[in-house]
């Protein structure tokens, strides 16, 4: 992982580690159980300005414990639980850094926030659908951001030597909502009672030993000299229930290749070309090379070149560099390319063998990283022409976006010869890659609206045309070659218009529709509060509590309530 800017303002952050490189994780393999360490190094903020002192974290510290569950899920399939403690004495975690919140514009806060959080769903996900249970070995002070990361776990344990604590002292401290996700877990995921949580919330030093287990805070507190033994316990009870493989070869994830050059990112199967005076990003997703191995064993034997997992990480990076990295390149114009029936063939393949530990991995990371497209704040639009493969799990791509535009007929000026473009759905579409609210990005689109549903699944398997995707519902416009590019260009000029700010606002409200859930209350209803008080004097103002921390002066806060 490596920088080549000091600030956040002008920070190209690169997303690309490994454990050999960590230097604040360490991870150990123990048979079925696995060991991440959290021992931060104080100089090592991803930019100059602060010390990351009592295992508080920033950006830096999340990038390398994303990439630690990434390889524990696809490197390590004899794997079963993972205990995540502290490295420090009489310290789990102290949270996010303040001093780096208050130096960091609002943009970089918020974009932290969200990929820490990606992260924490990420574990989540882990303990749901890979067999690998999270336990939290909570042995020392885990504050804010620290007990966030270990209520993400399924289980917490917490030590028992008369001062260590949880807390989420964000609200009585800095003026700021824990952000990333401890105020939903807590009453939603560990069903702390409300009254409860708001004293746990207001209470800066925390809550202890049996007080937080009766409140449900935490799962058990043990004694210092049981400590150890009581967390392997519960690793070794969790891995016996897994349904993990006892004899895979994992796949190591090696490095992933790309061509950096001037406004162009270029991986083997995703590209990406900014058009700054646009204000956009063109992506383009290629098809695969050949067809599908024969079985599993093959898939296996490919590895990190298996097609549907190459083009996943190759996507995954794309989104987190876009993201993080090009912030006034509001609009994603999203077309996928190559061979339908060949993305047809590893579609098939990717339902046909689902229960393989690897392909499952390959899946469930496909789900997560078309999840990021879904959170992302900006705006996304997809284009079908002929050549297109929006098939099957790639039309995944085509329903994240905002909206979509397909050529009706072909080019008649280019290649009146040529296919015309359409659109595939398989079973995919229907429940494979669920959004944050639950549902398929399909039944998404058509909430309320049952008939059309219906009628979108009974086309499963064919082709769709223009007119058949557009009668269906799947499009947004299928226009002709004499509209197509004006049309398009007519829409990306107004796009780029109209307020960034109400509009990541309008597509966040649009996206997620229907029954709420964790995620959702997370990425929706706790993003946008906290988006709007990171913005507030109480908290972001010269004299409010994120700039007086640590100062021994109290906040100056306005009092109104607005």
């Amino acid at each position: 992982m490596t920088v080549t800017a000091p600030a956040p303002e002008t920070l190209e952050v690169d997303f690309d580690t490994k454990p050999s490189d960590y230097k604040h994780w360490s991870l150990d393999v123990d048979g079925v159980v696995a060991t991440l360490t959290l021992a931060v190094d104080p100089q090592g903020g991803l930019v100059p300005g602060y010390e990351l002192k009592m295992n508080s974290y920033d950006l830096g510290v999340d990038i390398e414990l994303y990439d630690a569950v990434q390889r524990l899920r696809f490197e390590h399939p004899e794997v079963k639980s993972v205990v995540v403690t502290g490295g420090l004495e009489r310290m789990f975690c102290a949270g996010a850094n303040i001093r780096m919140l208050a130096q960091s514009t609002h943009s970089w806060k918020v974009n932290f926030c969200k990929f820490t959080n990606e992260t924490r769903n990420g574990i989540e996900d882990a303990t749901q659908n890979s067999g690998q249970t999270y336990i939290a070995a909570v042995n020392g002070t885990s504050a804010g951001g620290g007990y966030e990361l270990a209520v993400a776990c399924d289980q917490i344990v917490l030590i028992d030597d008369g001062s260590s604590a949880v807390s989420l002292p964000e609200v009585p401290l800095l003026g700021v909502l824990p952000g990333t996700g401890g105020l939903t877990r807590v009453v939603d995921k560990r069903k702390v009672r409300k009254d409860r949580a708001d004293i746990f919330a207001t209470k800066s030093e925390g809550v202890r030993g049996a007080t937080a287990v009766e409140w449900g805070l935490v799962d058990e507190t043990v004694p210092r000299g049981k400590f150890d033994e009581t967390v392997r316990g519960r690793a070794d009870a969790a891995a016996a229930k897994s349904n993990r493989p006892d004899d895979a070869t994992g796949v190591i994830l090696t490095p992933i290749e790309r061509d950096e050059t001037g406004d162009a990112l270029r991986y083997r199967y995703v590209s990406a070309e900014c058009k700054r005076g646009e204000r956009r990003v063109d992506v383009v997703v290629s098809g695969p090379d050949g067809p599908p191995p024969a079985d599993a064993a093959g898939v296996s034997e490919q590895g990190v070149d298996y097609w549907p997992l190459a083009v996943t990480r190759e996507l995954d990076d794309l989104i987190l560099r876009l993201r993080t990295n090009e912030p006034e390149l509001g609009t994603w114009v999203i077309r996928v390319e190559g061979d339908s029936d060949l993305v047809a063939a590893y579609d098939d393949q990717l339902a046909d063998l689902s229960d393989d530990w690897l392909v499952n991995e390959i899946r469930q990371y496909y789900k997560r990283t078309v999840k990021r497209l879904d959170v992302t704040s900006r705006s996304l639009f997809a284009v079908i022409e002929p050549g297109s493969a929006f098939v099957g799990f790639l039309a995944e791509l085509a329903f994240a976006c905002d909206r979509q535009y397909m050529l009706d007929g072909v080019y008649e000026d280019v290649n009146p010869d040529a296919t015309p473009a359409a659109i595939t759905l398989s079973e995919a579409n229907f429940g494979a890659y669920p959004m944050s609210n639950g549902l398929s990005r399909v039944e998404s689109r058509f909430y309320g609206h049952k008939d059309q549903l219906e009628a979108a699944h009974a086309g499963i398997g064919n082709p769709l045309t223009a007119a058949d995707a557009d009668a269906l519902g799947l499009v947004t416009m299928a226009l002709d070659d004499i509209d197509f590019e004006d049309e398009i260009r007519i829409a990306l000029e107004e796009r780029a218009s109209l307020s960034p700010d109400a509009l990541t606002g309008m597509e966040a409200n649009h996206r997620f529709v229907g029954p709420e859930t964790v995620e959702t209350k997370i990425f929706g209803r706790l993003t946008a509060w906290q988006n709007w008080i990171f913005i507030r004097p109480n908290a972001a103002g010269p004299e409010g509590a994120l700039r007086r921390y640590g100062t021994g002066e109290r906040a100056s806060f306005d009092t109104k309530r607005v």
